[in-house]
């Protein structure tokens, strides 16, 4: 555990002095405060004389109480003797001593990816602890970024770390509400608006699975609308367990906090060590959960999503399983493969079932070879005729998990979590998680990978994980390192998926888990788009997406058409490729049975996704009209020189003529990010609209009826 650096953002930096001329950051004639600036907010830090770092502001740039003398709270928070906040940093000394008193020693000013980043050095009075706290501001995505490094700059001492979040502001004393999304598999990222009353209110994860985000938005109270109002909001860039607090406290001011969730986790910090926290990210806009979503998607398009497929557009794509599940070959495959071309399908992937010992969901799982039963000849000789079609090829693993029944568990039983003389609890089949804290887990894992991707073209993976965390145990590790498996675990998942990226840049990567169990920025930054939920029933659906677009952006986002009908509504094909539009397209038929008619539609809709994906994938997202609070939903995707936007339009029901003004469905919607002074056509519609028309008067969209649906291209004349 010498020198361990956990990094959770896949790239390395090296922290110094680059002279720069700060715009972003500045700091005041003492040395001892700081401004950190984003388009719409400042962030205001400043030193005590007796050297304790305090955070005094941060929001409205135009609304700064300059002359506030006290801060609202520690910009780094720790276990002292007050304990009136929430900590950091928690930690006990060799001589078991727990409390943290921390005194302000220098910062320093670098660039970090082109961003200017504050660095402030701290360290405790008498313990050698470091703390150096890195705030990176990126101001036209009004975030501001948060860690912590720990160091133990001692020569023999030693001592445990037991909480480290990434970041932690306050907010001033008012009436705030809490927006935040969880949910479970099938109903993921639900809206959950909660009122901040005296107390912490805690949203977490224990198990490695949330099926919503490390995702929050705190406003006023009573400050409702979509684009306007005062929005503080936050996320994480962690895929392993987390944890967010929101206290308030009893005169009324308010602090958010965090980082890794420290639940039955500690880390040991020998002489030496240290520990970076991940990333926290935080903002501020006046601009409503519209400012929010749009935010953070830039954000995530632009310095998440993994480098070299950043500002591709995403390819069509058809998976076989819920044609074939199971029971897979390769004249089967060629012949899905053979319509799915036919149709404009870009990418072929197949899924589970492909590899040795999988006849069912109990065995397999860890033997990563293909079987020769199902395919003889392995799968290069299919992987060519499909190439030869004109689709790339691509491929299910879940590499993070193994089944009792499989050769690597009969070799290696102890690879798994476990505790002595405990029962280990198995997930889908029976299926174990593989303990990837062990360094020999890491080697099999990316041998087997690198292995299947250096002898078959393979260019795309769909890297699944069916399993919640349990039995988290580690009785091989010295005692000291045990409740750091967690820790260690996710350490070495991003340190794979960094690994095979860079050996493999060809390759997209899909980020499942039982759904949307896995979705976070952690896991946006190893991966291309991510699987959002299981449950692809259109109308379903339609919730899920408008939900899943308020933290990101559409091209991270994978929808399939396919035969799901949770609801008994025998949805129309075109529906349920209108609904799958708004994020990449992907088809889960059986599309052998589908009739000349059905083919028709599916090559007609995929012809006009391929003309609007551009805009959908990297255009600004307008949440115009929300199925939470209306019998219809309404998207509108305008791209970055405002001449072309695209509105997806879904009714779940429709009203009769004579209903009552207060029930019957507004007809018109209107528009935003247009251009005021000019004018746009809206295909199939011969009159030309005002930009100003369209987005102070609004327009009738013309779709009637329960379940109908339409999207509707907008062109600057």
């Amino acid at each position: 555990m010498k020198k361990r650096d956990i990094c959770f953002v896949l790239f390395a930096f090296v922290i110094g002095i680059i002279p720069i001329q700060a715009k972003s950051v500045k700091t005041g004639h003492d040395g001892k405060s700081w401004i950190l600036e984003t388009s719409s907010a400042i962030y205001r830090i400043g030193c005590s004389e007796q050297g304790v770092v305090g955070m005094y502001y941060f929001g409205n740039k135009n609304q700064d109480p300059i002359k506030l003398q006290y801060p609202l709270g520690e910009e780094v928070p720790v276990r002292d003797g007050y304990s009136i906040t929430t900590p950091m940093l928690e930690v006990v000394f060799e001589d078991q001593v727990r409390d943290i008193e921390l005194s302000f020693v220098t910062s320093e000013m670098c660039l970090l990816d082109s961003y200017e980043t504050l660095i402030i050095y701290q360290k405790d009075k008498y313990y050698p602890l470091e703390v150096i706290t890195y705030l990176r501001v990126l101001p036209e995505f009004d975030i501001i970024e948060k860690w912590m490094e720990l160091k133990n700059i001692g020569e023999n001492e030693i001592f445990r770390v037991e909480n480290a979040y990434s970041g932690s502001f306050f907010l001033p004393k008012n009436a705030y509400e809490l927006i935040h999304l969880s949910g479970m598999g099938g109903f993921e990222y639900q809206p959950n608006v909660t009122k901040l009353t005296q107390g912490v209110k805690t949203i977490q994860v224990k198990d490695f699975r949330s099926f919503g985000f490390p995702f929050f938005a705190i406003r006023p109270e009573g400050e409702q609308m979509e684009q306007l109002g005062d929005v503080w909001f936050g996320s994480l860039q962690y895929s392993g367990n987390w944890r967010m607090d929101f206290e308030k406290f009893p005169r009324g001011e308010v602090q958010i906090v965090g980082g890794i969730n420290f639940w039955d986790q500690s880390l040991t910090l020998k002489a030496g060590d240290n520990f970076l926290t991940p990333k926290m990210i935080i903002g501020y806009t006046q601009r409503g959960m519209e400012g929010v979503s749009q935010s953070l998607s830039s954000y995530t398009r632009e310095k998440i999503l993994y480098p070299s497929h950043r500002s591709k557009v995403r390819p069509v794509l058809y998976n076989s399983w819920y044609a074939t599940a199971f029971n897979i070959n390769e004249k089967q495959q060629l012949a899905l493969a053979k319509v799915a071309k036919e149709l404009g399908v870009e990418v072929f992937v197949i899924d589970d079932a492909w590899f040795k010992g999988r006849i069912n969901e109990k065995g397999g799982l860890g033997d990563w070879a293909v079987d020769k039963n199902k395919f003889p000849d392995g799968l290069q000789p299919m992987i060519k005729k499909i190439n030869a079609m004109g689709m790339d090829f691509g491929i299910w693993i879940e590499p993070e998990m193994v089944s009792p029944n499989s050769d690597l568990y009969r070799a290696h039983p102890d690879w798994v979590f476990h505790f002595p003389n405990r029962q280990c609890h198995g997930g889908r089949g029976g299926q174990l998680m593989l303990n990837l804290a062990r360094e020999d887990v890491y080697q099999y894992l990316y041998e087997s990978i690198s292995k299947l991707l250096r002898e078959n073209n393979i260019k795309y993976i769909k890297w699944d994980m069916n399993k919640a965390l349990t039995d988290p145990g580690f009785p091989s590790a010295p005692v000291d390192e045990q409740r750091s498996v967690r820790i260690k675990y996710m350490e070495n998942l991003y340190r794979l998926f960094g690994v095979l990226r860079s050996e493999f840049p060809d390759v997209w990567f899909e980020n499942c888990a039982s759904g949307g169990g896995r979705v976070d920025l952690g896991m946006m930054a190893c991966s291309d788009f991510s699987w959002a939920s299981d449950n692809t029933d259109p109308v379903d659906r339609i919730f899920i997406h408008y939900a899943y677009l308020n933290v990101f952006p559409a091209n991270s986002m994978i929808s399939w058409v396919t035969y799901q009908d949770l609801h008994k509504q025998s949805h129309s094909l075109e529906f349920k490729f209108d609904v799958s539009m708004c994020g990449v397209l992907g088809v889960g038929y059986d599309i052998t049975k589908w009739t000349e008619e059905e083919k028709d539609i599916a090559r007609e809709k995929i012809a006009c996704y391929k003309t609007i994906r551009e805009i959908i994938h990297n255009g600004d997202l307008y949440r115009l009209v929300s199925p939470y609070e209306s019998n219809r939903s309404v998207l509108q995707f305008v791209d970055k020189s405002k001449s072309e936007a695209v509105v997806f339009v879904y009714n779940l029901a429709e009203y009769p003529n004579n209903a009552t003004a207060e029930t019957k469905r507004p007809k018109l919607v209107k528009l935003r990010g247009l251009l005021s002074d000019s004018f746009y056509r809206i295909e199939g519609m011969d009159v030309l609209f005002k930009g100003s028309e369209l987005m102070e008067i609004g327009i009738a969209f013309p779709i009637n009826g329960a379940f109908k649906s339409g999207i509707f291209k907008i062109m600057k004349v």
